[in-house]
């Protein structure tokens, strides 16, 4: 989805950790290469400190959306989490690593600011 909305250039860098719940990692690898923009990047084993934002999320996730519910479907959940990333995660919630802005408020600055330069 991020990739069919941002439209990167060549080069962008894509990094994950070795796991991936659904699928193989390579697999997911492949998928990425085939959009033809991505480097993708793994981190070793056991080294979580490259990852932190990202498990941060998850358990976010889990703890506010997830776990909270028994799900009568999987698309009832997927419409859900889906609901929460797009409506609440990115465009209410504040990030105390963003200066507790929304990422879209956040994201809209430093594109005026880009734009200004």
């Amino acid at each position: 989805m991020a990739l069919d909305r941002r439209r990167p250039d060549a080069g962008l860098v894509h990094h994950t950790d070795r796991g991936c719940a659904g699928a193989p990692a390579g697999m997911y690898q492949e998928a990425l290469a085939a959009r033809g923009v991505c480097i993708v990047s793994m981190g070793r084993a056991g080294e979580c400190l490259d990852n932190a934002m990202a498990e941060s999320f998850f358990a976010t996730l889990e703890a506010e959306i997830a776990d909270a519910h028994v799900w009568p479907s999987r698309a009832a959940a997927r419409t859900a989490i889906f609901a929460w990333i797009e409506v609440w995660y990115n465009r209410q919630r504040r990030h105390s690593a963003l200066a507790y802005q929304p990422p879209v408020a956040f994201e809209e600055v430093l594109l005026l600011l880009a734009s200004a330069c």
